[in-house]
């Protein structure tokens, strides 16, 4: 008979396989990126039906196969279910999952990928930050995590001092105190330019979430 394992994690994609079940890929705390199935999880009235679904947070019980696992059990910490009403933190919170199936990989440490993520997830809930200063916390601190940060992009005119504190604070500090600031719009716009050099330097895969949030950004414009 199988044994069970137990891992912590946030189910960053699923996509349905056959009728009813349907294919997870799990970031957690203990063996990285994992990808899981859950047998009968899209069945009216399964109790894996609501427990399988992107941003899902918490302790996953399954059995280990060959080449992935089987779930049997979840315990829900967080299901994030304010982004159900709050379309765009919903746009920015699926971005962050993307960007998190792009940088981690199985059998990896990613406890402070793991962190970040859920982290930054609670602080697009914060009103008091805006969304975008979030997001490129977020990206920073995840290309510092990867081992990728190359430094502050060289350019003619130098940086706000301000804006160098900034980016050295975001890469320096732990991720519990990553979001305990804010900036002025001049600040924000210089760490928007940075991160927008840093991810079409390192990341070359199109993140449909992204996409998405440029057409919104588009229309209110």
């Amino acid at each position: 008979m199988q044994e069970q394992i137990s891992v912590t994690g946030m189910i960053l994609k699923a996509e349905p396989v056959g009728e009813y079940d349907r294919r997870v890929v799990i970031l957690t705390r203990e063996r990285g990126k994992i990808a899981a199935f859950a047998r009968g999880a899209r069945k009216q009235g399964s109790r894996l039906l609501a427990s399988t679904n992107p941003f899902c947070f918490g302790g996953f019980r399954m059995y280990e196969g060959r080449s992935a696992y089987s779930i049997a059990e979840v315990t829900v910490s967080n299901y994030f279910e304010e982004f159900r009403v709050k379309f765009e933190e919903a746009c920015f919170g699926m971005y962050f999952l993307e960007v998190m199936d792009y940088y981690t990989r199985e059998n990896s440490d990613e406890k402070e990928m793991l962190k970040l993520l859920y982290q930054s997830l609670r602080a697009l809930l914060h009103e008091g930050l805006p969304n975008s200063l979030v997001r490129y916390i977020f990206e920073i601190k995840a290309l510092a995590l990867s081992g990728e940060y190359p430094g502050p992009p060289k350019r003619e005119q130098p940086y706000l001092e301000s804006t160098l504190y900034a980016l050295n604070f975001i890469v320096a500090s732990s991720v519990e105190k990553l979001y305990t600031f804010t900036v002025t719009d001049q600040v924000l716009y210089e760490i928007s330019q940075i991160a927008d050099i840093f991810r079409k330097r390192f990341m070359d895969r199109k993140m449909k979430s992204l996409e998405i949030l440029s057409e919104i950004n588009a229309d209110v414009e």
